[in-house]
């Protein structure tokens, strides 16, 4: 298969080019395209085969839900028969924009698209050239990051095409993502609303508008044996090549244990890297050393990690070291994807202490 690239930008979202692209994917096919969190990979989320071809292209188990995003909220109607008053009131404050509600499914859609489950995860996406391919492909597109299965999510078209060329029709090009962590996920099924993936959208916010709201106890402990409800509950992701240990403690400590690390790494032939809040960047004695942003910028390090991860892909690196980040706020979700990039491979210092 031979992958076509378009370059389409917010100033510009619907070019003539969107009308081929939409019949792309009302013809079965598979289109990566931006949105405001990650590139995501989309296909027809109403036909069966096209979620198949997702989850072939990115090598995923079939049980992990995709996500069906929409650009008109009249379209809910279409996808679900059952879309709680706590849905509409979150969709009032957060749609368009990062955040994905989990409701009962209607019956127009197939169970390949929602891993076998009788829920569907619905995302209004605030990026213009994400809505527009929406639109031009008929409303409901089906889209997990476009990336392999188990790797860094994509905030580079770079690295679609990287992932994805021969495996897709066509990549869209829109440039650098603003958001760079993956939507917040809200399981609205149950008696009380349930975080099963923090993002951008925190569970502060998200209770200022439903009151009490439950975090899925598996975001930050890794430990879920039960069949996910929501991508990325279960399986590894986000992980670069080399092997990612994340070190907690007070600053001091961190950066000698993290130091220490890097010399032992270093001894045994390992190229070594580091993930470094800019504090502290230059006490570090490594191979490759990477600024994720300042401490007290959330937005920085959220938007720089993939990136980074990548990055270290592309040079080989094979011991990385990353400093921890507060687990509050959008900090929690950092560290979600962080921890399970590491395979939750952390030393704590605290505990030590």
């Amino acid at each position: 298969m031979q992958t076509l690239v378009f370059k389409i930008q917010e100033s510009n979202p619907n070019p003539p080019e969107m009308r081929r692209l939409g019949e792309i994917i009302k013809e079965g096919g598979l289109v990566a395209f931006p949105t405001e969190t990650v590139y995501g990979l989309g296909g027809d989320a109403l036909n069966p085969e096209s979620s198949r071809k997702i989850y072939a292209a990115k090598g995923r188990p079939s049980d992990n839900p995709l996500i069906v995003h929409i650009a008109d909220i009249n379209d809910l109607k279409v996808l679900t028969d059952e879309f709680p008053e706590s849905g509409r009131k979150l969709a009032e404050r957060f749609w368009p924009g990062p955040l994905t509600m989990i409701v009962k499914k209607s019956a127009a859609v197939p169970t390949e698209t929602t891993g076998g489950l009788d829920t569907v995860a619905i995302r209004f996406p605030s990026h213009r050239v994400a809505g527009e391919l929406i639109k031009a492909a008929g409303g409901f597109i089906a889209a997990p990051s476009a990336n392999l299965s188990g790797k860094p999510s994509p905030t580079l078209a770079k690295y679609v095409l990287e992932d994805m060329d021969g495996r897709v029709d066509a990549i869209i090009d829109g440039g650098d993502i603003p958001i760079g962590l993956e939507s917040t996920i809200v399981d609205l099924t149950g008696p009380k609303p349930v975080i099963l993936r923090p993002g951008y959208i925190t569970k502060e916010m998200l209770s200022e508008v439903l009151g009490e709201v439950e975090t899925d106890p598996t975001i930050l402990d890794g430990t879920s044996s039960e069949r996910p409800k929501a991508p990325g509950m279960r399986y590894r992701h986000y992980a670069p090549k080399g092997e990612l240990t994340i070190i907690e403690g007070n600053r001091d400590e961190v950066i000698a244990r993290i130091n220490e690390e890097l010399r032992n790494a270093s001894l045994n032939g390992l190229k070594t890297g580091v993930i470094a809040t800019s504090e502290n960047a230059d006490v570090y004695r490594a191979d490759s050393i990477k600024i994720i942003g300042s401490r007290d910028r959330e937005e920085q390090i959220a938007a720089s990690l993939y990136r980074i991860l990548r990055e270290f892909d592309d040079e080989n690196v094979e011991a990385i070291y990353s400093e921890s980040f507060s687990s509050e706020g959008f900090g929690c979700a950092i560290m979600n994807r962080l921890l399970k990039a590491a395979g939750h491979k952390k030393i704590n210092l605290w505990e030590d202490a």
